[in-house]
């Protein structure tokens, strides 16, 4: 059901996708009623409503996309798919934040909440559960756009990691688990001498305030001066990351590019920064470890408190305790 586009224009996306497309039905409407007796007549295997701020209730005074008609809309939808026993897949759109546009109720009344994350201009897609009543919310897939559609990446660490030549400073590849999925990425930094008077912050993946954050412990703690200097990070693939676990790696990347000394590329990371200086465990670092084992890294850096249950056959697990030590242990 596509109250967005028309029938000729869905078609023609469809062609230029390519794919068996003999299964699928395309119904354009947007009046609830002609929706549900046309879902009735045809029954699917599965309906899909692109999207639920296009449709409406005729009992309902008010336009389409408001909140007393998108939680009638999916009230209706709701009532059809528990009497038929259709699965219903109700496509809405998001805020510029990132979160359900429209009532808190939707998110009530669905079973499973699913959501794309990724920067518009990376090729890669996130799909989350944010909600899910009937199983776990720590899974995640992660697909990359083509010109076809989507793929789903299999092994999202081979695609993550560096694919550049060995020897640039500035580089360091972090151990990061998101929900129950381990993948290695890259953390890219930049850091040079302001010359605009005021230093410059800059992240892109990465929250820019925990990034000045981890600025000032470097600077306070391990004796790093970098106020007067430009700081710039990128998480490679166009991931947003939010795992404290990446702080280990940001630091290292910063280091290297302030030093303009490379950090050896059989090197990973996987550890929390305090305020005091501090290196933190992060929980899973067995399965972290193994991931990078699997990929052919050699070393993974981990915070001297972390408890490991089994041992990790095929890399070194070297534990720093504080900044000065991670420097000691790198850079030696």
């Amino acid at each position: 059901m596509t109250g967005e586009e028309s029938v000729r224009q869905v078609k023609m996306r469809s062609d230029r996708l390519g794919g068996d497309a003999s299964g699928c039905v395309i119904y354009s409407e947007t009046l609830m009623d002609n929706i549900i007796r046309e879902a009735q007549e045809c029954a699917p295997d599965l309906l899909i409503v692109d999207s639920v701020q296009t449709m409406y209730c005729q009992g309902v005074e008010s336009t389409a996309g408001s909140v007393s008609q998108v939680k009638e809309v999916a009230a209706t939808l709701l009532r059809f798919a528990k009497e038929s026993g259709i699965p219903v897949i109700l496509i809405g759109h998001i805020t510029k934040e990132g979160s359900i546009a429209g009532p808190k109720i939707l998110e009530h009344i669905v079973d499973v909440v699913l959501q794309f994350e990724g920067e518009n201009r990376g090729a890669y897609r996130v799909l989350r559960s944010i909600k899910n009543r009937f199983g776990s919310t720590s899974e995640l897939a992660v697909f990359e756009m083509t010109g076809t559609g989507l793929r789903e990446v299999a092994n999202p660490s081979e695609m993550l990691i560096p694919m550049h030549e060995d020897g640039l400073s500035g580089t360091a590849v972090s151990a990061m688990l998101d929900g129950v999925r381990p993948f290695l990425f890259e953390v890219q930094a930049l850091v040079s001498s302001a010359v605009y008077g005021t230093a410059q912050r800059s992240a892109t993946g990465f929250d820019v305030r925990r990034l000045n954050m981890l600025l000032a412990v470097l600077e306070r703690r391990a004796g790093f001066k970098l106020s007067q200097k430009d700081v710039f990070l990128n998480m490679a693939g166009g991931l947003r990351v939010t795992d404290p676990a990446c702080d280990l790696a940001v630091v290292a990347a910063v280091l290297s590019s302030n030093f303009d000394f490379p950090i050896p590329p059989d090197s990973c990371f996987a550890a929390e920064v305090g305020l005091s200086g501090e290196i933190r465990p992060v929980s899973q670092a067995e399965r972290r470890a193994a991931e990078a084992a699997r990929l052919g890294f050699k070393r993974i850096f981990l915070s001297k408190y972390c408890k490991l249950d089994h041992k990790t056959e095929g890399i070194e697990i070297v534990k720093v305790s504080d900044i000065p030590g991670l420097v000691k242990a790198l850079f030696k």
